[in-house]
């Protein structure tokens, strides 16, 4: 199978890095120009626990021209880059590509569906972990981490079924879901959990979970996601708030930062839009007030608003 990682960033690495050690055709496309000569020169450095293997014979590029079209492209770029990146990236899309997202957030399926056909696309969520230590070099958090994918009306399909075996011959553990836009709403709560309270307090796992407050502040953002998914009829597999908090960390090392703490360090861009930001704009067309979510959010955008202009 050939595969193109669009966004080949820490998690897409990861991703792509496990999928290429099991044999398949894999692109890294990113836009790092630092990182695709690391992984040409020296193939791509993986850390998971004690252990580091190199994966030989993955592929990376900056030009969507070189990769050719792909069987599958997965989805991991920034959320507010994705129409810009695709659109660049349109060449590897052919008539039988198949187009999944994996990024954090919400509405990224109908994002797609609009610029590659509806019946390209398929959706999926990863709780797989990823953090860029150089160039060319990531640690990885695979073990007990669940990625789900499925069909946007709920179907089975031929497709799921072999790209979740190609997932799972990789190590990682993949379900075809029937019930997929519930189960982005299962992750969006992890995200809600501890995304925006670790970019404010610039603390990695470990030290986040040390602090009663901030876990207390955490629940009650998930509680209100929860009560805007249950609104809309929803069946969440996430059946109390706490689960979620509890869930996030799972399989993470006390140093592993959440992926909008690690924009903050970049001084880039978040995607707080799509995580907090979305439970309150769904929460104000459902009547729902989301202060805490809200507030969460405020306090990103102040975070944001000391950056770089060019960020």
């Amino acid at each position: 199978m050939k595969i193109c990682v669009l966004g080949a960033g820490a998690l897409g690495s990861v991703i792509g890095g496990a999928l290429a050690r099991a044999g398949e055709e894999v692109w890294l496309l990113s836009r790092s120009a630092a990182h695709v000569e690391a992984v040409r020169r020296e193939g791509l450095r993986m850390h998971e626990g004690a252990r580091c293997d190199t994966v030989a014979g993955i592929h990376a590029t900056s030009l969507a021209a070189e990769v050719g079209v792909v069987d599958v492209l997965i989805v991991l770029v920034k959320s507010f880059d994705t129409v810009a990146a695709l659109q660049a990236a349109a060449c590897v899309v052919g008539p039988e590509t198949v187009v999944m997202s994996l990024q954090n957030g919400l509405g990224h399926e109908e994002v797609l569906a609009r610029l590659v056909g509806r019946e390209k696309v398929i959706a999926g969520k990863t709780y797989v972990g990823g953090v860029m230590l150089a160039p060319g070099e990531v640690q990885a958090g695979i073990a007990g981490k669940e990625t789900l994918i499925g069909e946007l009306d709920g179907s089975s399909s031929g497709r799921v079924t072999a790209l979740a075996g190609a997932f799972n011959r990789a190590g990682l553990a993949t379900t075809a879901s029937r019930n997929i836009m519930a189960v982005i709403w299962d992750k969006l709560l992890i995200n809600v959990a501890t995304g925006a309270v670790s970019g404010i307090t610039r603390l990695p796992y470990g030290q986040l979970y040390a602090v009663p407050e901030i876990e207390a502040i955490a629940i009650e953002a998930v509680s209100e996601a929860m009560d805007v998914a249950r609104a809309q009829g929803l069946r969440l597999s996430i059946e109390n708030a706490r689960q979620a908090w509890l869930m996030a960390a799972e399989g993470l090392g006390a140093e592993f930062k959440t992926s909008m703490l690690q924009s903050l360090e970049k001084h880039s861009r978040t995607e707080i839009d799509y995580v907090n930001g979305a439970v309150v704009r769904l929460g104000q067309a459902l009547g729902l007030d989301t202060p805490v979510n809200r507030t969460l959010v405020a306090c990103i955008k102040g975070l944001e608003a000391q950056l770089p202009a060019h960020a």
